[in-house]
């Protein structure tokens, strides 16, 4: 169960930052892919393959599946809020306007879910965490860049994205309420089979994905690449964390998502890392120690 002050040890920054790296790669795939597959149709896709790639594994550690429409009603929720409309909100964005704009507003998730949390008083609201919030999605700015441009559809695609990040706050409240006992692979697997259902329902009724043109290899690769590890992997990883230090802290990972993109570009691909962007990422730096609090406190009794 999470602590009761807020705080996240030192596995669970780790974890945090490989969570980072793995939906990092998610506006990647995503972009990749978008350019043969219609939106829902690449959500689809995507939880389909990652509950696919998670069930052989859900067998070998002997985990049942729920039992009867009340079982399942939890990982319904939990499916509709965390994966259908976000993953639906933020690709059909993605449309719209560039992924670096996009990750930017991915990245108001955490004070969504500290409003969210607080108004339904399953967490207090600590100014400091706000503040930290807010400190770190400026630095997330300073870091991508705004990058708005004067296209009409800007504006669609930018509340599309901030409407994806408002429903991961609610999963995160539905997540604290429903999911207390469930394992983390279990808990992965089954929202992502209840998501399957749903976009099959929802891309079916307004895509008709079986009239598509089959894809080439790089969208195949980037759907693998998308499901594999944006999705299966990186949700046994987010449910871990949840279950270990808490909803809110969990979605602190948006503000992360930035710096390891632009360090994997740099360790990978080589691409130079700008002033403004090491300003950045300083201040994302600043705000996760301000959110953590110990920090603060340490340097209050040295005073």
């Amino acid at each position: 169960m999470p602590p009761n002050d807020n705080r996240i040890d030192a596995r669970d920054w780790s974890r945090l930052a490989v969570l980072s790296i793995l939906w990092g790669g998610s506006f990647f795939f995503n972009g990749a892919a978008l350019r043969e597959l219609p939106p829902l149709t690449l959500v689809f896709l995507r939880v389909a393959l990652g509950a696919a790639i998670l069930l052989p594994l859900l067998r070998m550690q002997g985990i049942s599946l729920p039992k009867g429409m009340t079982g399942w009603k939890p990982f319904v929720a939990i499916g509709l809020l965390n994966n259908v409309i976000p993953f639906s909100l933020i690709v059909i964005g993605q449309t719209f306007i560039p992924s670096g704009l996009a990750s930017i507003l991915n990245a108001t998730t955490p004070l969504f879910a500290v409003m969210v949390m607080a108004a339904a008083r399953e967490e207090a609201l600590q100014m400091r965490r706000v503040a930290g919030v807010a400190l770190g999605l400026l630095g997330v700015i300073i870091l991508r860049g705004w990058g708005i441009e004067t296209r009409a559809e800007q504006g669609l695609g930018i509340l599309l994205c901030l409407g994806g990040a408002l429903s991961y706050g609610f999963a995160a409240l539905a997540a604290r309420r429903l999911l207390k006992d469930s394992p983390p692979l279990g808990t992965a697997t089954f929202q992502l089979m209840a998501s399957t259902v749903m976009m099959a329902i929802v891309a079916g009724a307004v895509e008709q994905p079986w009239h598509l043109p089959m894809p080439g290899l790089t969208t195949w690769l980037a759907v693998l690449g998308l499901a594999a590890l944006s999705t299966a992997l990186a949700y046994i990883v987010f449910f871990q964390i949840l279950r270990r230090s808490g909803a809110t802290n969990v979605m602190l990972v948006t503000l992360l998502i930035p710096v390891t993109a632009i360090l994997l570009g740099w360790l990978v691909l080589g691409e130079p890392i700008s002033v403004r962007e090491i300003a950045g990422a300083v201040v994302i730096g600043s705000a996760l120690l301000v959110i953590d609090g110990r920090i603060l406190k340490l340097l209050w009794r040295t005073m």
